[in-house]
């Protein structure tokens, strides 16, 4: 409660964590929004998301660790994770992809195993980061402090938010992706390849998820084993926002970084994933309460 009267007192402090988590907010939107075009498109709740977010950020720190400037992981990332995305597909996922959403969720389970142990195995289980070189920015009389990299990373998420939107309205696969969310058998019987559909909409989902992670080894750290918490960041902004609706994962992206820069702040950083994990609780409780009062209605 300490830091709590602390924010009371002095309310610059509330600007500091409202604006860093804002910004971070953005990067956890962006992989949610990989996890809402799957889940959509597929029915598949992907386990892995939170995977093939750290495997972006280690491909990016390979991508410095060679000599190279971080920033140009953000692209290697997201073309290597597209191929890794491809490649689960058609190993895996492709054997489920039409079967109950409980085997693609046990299914989706154990390629996270795998990635964990293998990323453990390559990259060991040490902590790593890349260095931007960025400085940062000092605000209200330097009371306030922005690392660039973060604003960086706002900015790049939403411009790859924005470029997915046009891909998915303007582009023929886009449309075909849209058409088989819609009635995956009426678009097989209109011609579309429903096969590769799924396996493009579950590649791209890696891919975003990639650049996510080039974001993320920049901002914070990475570790093998510590994907499951943007596997749950990632599903509770979708529960949130819903299916196909980018301005509201974006919304509940923003809101759900702030909230977690407050918890952490006053709660302590320790506590700071239990929040994550009560707050999914709360969500899903809510929202089960919500389609019990509209089953009443119905009947």
């Amino acid at each position: 409660m300490d830091n709590l009267q602390i924010l009371v007192a002095a309310p610059v402090f509330s600007v500091q964590l409202l604006i860093d988590g804002i910004l971070v907010g953005a990067v956890f939107a962006l992989a949610a929004y990989g996890m809402a075009l799957v889940w959509g498109v597929m029915n598949i709740i992907n386990i892995a998301q939170g995977e093939f977010v750290i495997l972006g950020g280690y491909v990016t720190w390979a991508v410095a660790q060679a000599g190279f400037h971080p920033f140009l992981g953000v692209p290697v990332s997201f073309i290597a994770l597209f191929a890794v995305g491809w490649i689960l597909y058609r190993a895996v996922v492709a054997r489920v992809v039409d079967r109950d959403l409980f085997i693609s969720i046990l299914a989706t389970f154990g390629i996270s195993i795998l990635m964990q142990q293998v990323m453990n195995q390559v990259f060991t289980a040490d902590v790593q980061t890349a260095q931007s070189g960025l400085g940062t920015l000092f605000l209200f009389e330097g009371q306030v402090t922005v690392a660039q990299i973060k604003i960086v990373a706002f900015v790049f998420a939403l411009a790859l938010g924005g470029a997915l939107v046009v891909f998915m309205r303007r582009s023929r696969l886009g449309k075909a992706i849209r058409a088989t969310a819609q009635n995956a058998r009426a678009a097989r019987i209109l011609g579309v390849d429903t096969g590769r559909v799924y396996a493009i909409t579950y590649s791209l989902n890696a891919a975003i998820c990639g650049a996510a992670g080039a974001l993320v080894v920049m901002i914070w750290v990475i570790q093998p084993f510590i994907g499951l918490a943007y596997t749950v960041r990632s599903f509770m902004i979708v529960v949130v926002a819903g299916l196909g609706n980018l301005a509201g994962v974006v919304a509940a992206g923003l809101g759900l970084g702030a909230a977690e820069n407050f918890a952490g702040f006053i709660l302590g950083a320790e506590f700071q994933t239990a929040f994550i994990f009560s707050l999914l609780v709360v969500i899903l409780l809510g929202r089960n309460l919500r389609l019990r009062r509209q089953r009443r209605v119905l009947r």
